[in-house]
């Protein structure tokens, strides 16, 4: 079995912000030059997510305000986490709610999706560097 290993590295202009990544780990599986197998891609940071859906504006604006209505940011005062010295609490919750990773299996050398499925990372406490994980295991 072969393996292959990537990183991906964020830098937000914004505290939220969600990227489609496909095109990304597509060239990290060409690279790979694994037939079949697995792809894992995962979010590094316990204030950011992967995820996959449909890479349509309004929805991910509805994902959005669906998360800032359920976790909002402010006040700060709301999360007992920040009582650390942080400002982020809300971004622990919303990245629980989204999850941390995605798994996608890889059939003839390419990313075996469901109609209109892609490949997000999405930051809930940017504007610093981050990373993603892609692993890809198989022949």
């Amino acid at each position: 079995m072969k393996s292959h290993t990537a990183y991906l590295t964020f830098n937000t202009k914004s505290r939220r912000e969600y990227i489609n990544i496909t095109l990304e780990v597509e060239s990290e599986l060409k690279k790979s030059g694994i037939k079949e197998g697995l792809c894992l891609v995962n979010a590094m940071h316990i204030t950011a997510s992967v995820y996959i859906n449909d890479n349509e504006s309004g929805l991910i604006q509805d994902f959005d305000d669906f998360l800032e209505g359920l976790a909002p940011h402010e006040p700060l005062s709301r999360y007992r986490h920040n009582r650390t010295g942080e400002d982020n609490g809300d971004a622990h919750i919303k990245r629980s709610v989204m999850g941390r990773e995605v798994v996608v299996a890889v059939t003839d050398g390419r990313l075996d999706f469901g109609p209109w499925e892609q490949i997000f990372y999405a930051e809930f406490d940017g504007r610093r560097p981050k990373r993603a994980l892609i692993k890809i295991i198989g022949e």
